[in-house]
């Protein structure tokens, strides 16, 4: 048996409070994952350097800048 919510019982502010959260949290998953992917793709600090990439990070192609741009 569904339960009926009139519209009148979701005001706005829990409407607003609901997507702020949901927001923040999809942006906090978001910068995990990008900053993952950038931490296993980028040179390992000290004691990092043996340290394997795990299958699920996706392999970036970093173009090494030539002598030309540097002038």
């Amino acid at each position: 048996m569904p339960i009926s919510l009139p519209l009148a019982a979701l005001d706005y502010s829990t409407t607003l409070k609901t997507a702020f959260y949901a927001m923040l949290a999809l942006g906090f998953l978001a910068a995990v994952v990008i900053g993952s992917i950038a931490w296993y793709n980028s040179k390992k600090p000290p004691g990092w350097e043996g340290a394997e990439k795990p299958g699920w990070v996706p392999g970036v192609d970093a173009e090494e800048p030539s002598s030309d741009d540097a002038e």
